[in-house]
């Protein structure tokens, strides 16, 4: 499929150098932006290879936007539209999605892209459009919409300014925010954390880190995967993914885990709750450039040394151990784990937290983050 658009066209991806030229887009939109941190390249090009489990239960097509003013054709903006099995089934509604969306500074291009996506997603039956959202919520979702004067942290997305104007100007409404919170570890938490810890303890709530290394890690990784689905299984426009698919991503991370900002709590031997904290590893993946050859790692391993910060991804408990003070006692262990001597972190970002996700807030806030990014994610009917 081609749309002419004086001397832009929108392709379907299809060859070799089609999808090279996507994976090439990032590079051109943010070539001069002092804040983003390249793609892993290696890994944006594994998800649209026959290997992802997505393709099991949904469906999906990559497009990019080529223009011809150059005496090459060159990609200047790229889209994928998504049909989500499992999320139409849990909704009960034709939701189509549309995902790792760049583009230049051009109204137009952009607008072509999100034709073309939902021109597709209206082939496939769908009645709404939602994004971004990367296949799934947990493959990476949101555009940022306020906070563009720093670099997103590990695993957190980043756009241009003139994304959030380019989907408003295209028709589509807010679905709903996200926050960020910053925490400085400069000044301690309030009592009530610490005593909520000791309450656990008394409750007999065992504490301890995630284990690291060989069987221990694969075992601890499961019983986060089960708890996270009991615990998180009302979560918006979340599925759940498999047991397998869980674990590959687990073991991506395994070598980049910090025990100590990583506590779990268990009750007679069950897991009930984890903090999950990873350092900033977006703080040497800059200078890596989205390319982690031998090059890459040397560089990721000479500039790791400049991490400073972490980023808690979830503070997870079952909601039977709230009572218990559980949520409280691992928000107290993750950050003296993280001011502990020797540690390098000077501050923290707890992310994301759903703007009606009012338990959370409500806890963060009281151990004294404060919002400091907003990320959308729209929607709009077909």
């Amino acid at each position: 499929m081609v749309i002419n658009q004086t001397a832009i066209s929108i392709r379907t991806v299809t060859t070799a150098a089609e999808k090279e030229m996507f994976l090439d887009v990032p590079a051109r939109v943010y070539a001069k932006d002092p804040y983003s941190v390249p793609p892993i390249r290696s890994s944006i090009a594994k998800q649209f290879t026959p290997a992802n489990t997505f393709l099991e239960y949904g469906k999906l097509q990559q497009f990019i936007a080529i223009s011809q003013e150059a005496k090459e054709p060159q990609a200047v903006g790229r889209i994928v539209a998504a049909v989500n099995q499992r999320l139409i089934d849990r909704e009960r509604q034709n939701i189509g999605l549309f995902g790792f969306f760049e583009c230049i500074e051009d109204f137009t291009i952009a607008q072509a892209l999100l034709d073309a996506a939902c021109k597709w997603l209206r082939e496939q039956g769908m009645t709404t459009a939602r994004g971004p959202i990367n296949f799934s919520t947990h493959n990476g979702c949101l555009f940022l919409v306020d906070g563009f004067d720093s670099p997103p942290t590990v695993m957190m997305p980043y756009n241009p300014p003139y994304y959030p104007k380019f989907m408003e100007r295209d028709g589509w409404d807010k679905a709903k925010d996200a926050y960020a919170y910053n925490f400085p570890l400069d000044k301690p938490l309030a009592a009530k954390f610490e005593k909520g810890y000791r309450i656990a303890c008394q409750s007999g709530v065992k504490f301890r880190p995630i284990r690291t290394k060989g069987e221990a890690f694969e075992q601890d990784a499961k019983n986060i995967y089960h708890l996270f689905n009991r615990a998180f299984s009302a979560n918006w426009s979340s599925t759940p993914r498999t047991e397998a698919e869980f674990l590959d991503e687990a073991k991506e991370l395994q070598s980049l885990i910090d025990p100590d900002i990583f506590p779990i709590a268990e009750y007679n031997g069950e897991m009930v709750g984890f903090f999950m904290g990873l350092p900033d590893y977006n703080i040497p993946l800059k200078y890596v450039n989205g390319k982690l050859n031998w090059l890459g790692i040397l560089k990721f391993l000479w500039y790791r040394r400049q991490i400073d910060r972490g980023r808690v991804i979830v503070i997870c408990s079952l909601p039977e151990y709230r009572s218990k003070m559980v949520p409280l006692a691992l928000i107290y262990l993750g950050m003296q784990g993280g001011i502990q001597k020797g540690k390098p972190y000077k501050g923290a970002e707890l992310s994301t937290v759903f703007e009606d996700n009012f338990p959370s807030r409500k806890l963060i806030e009281a151990a004294g983050g404060k919002i400091y990014k907003t990320y959308r994610i729209y929607e709009k009917a077909l």
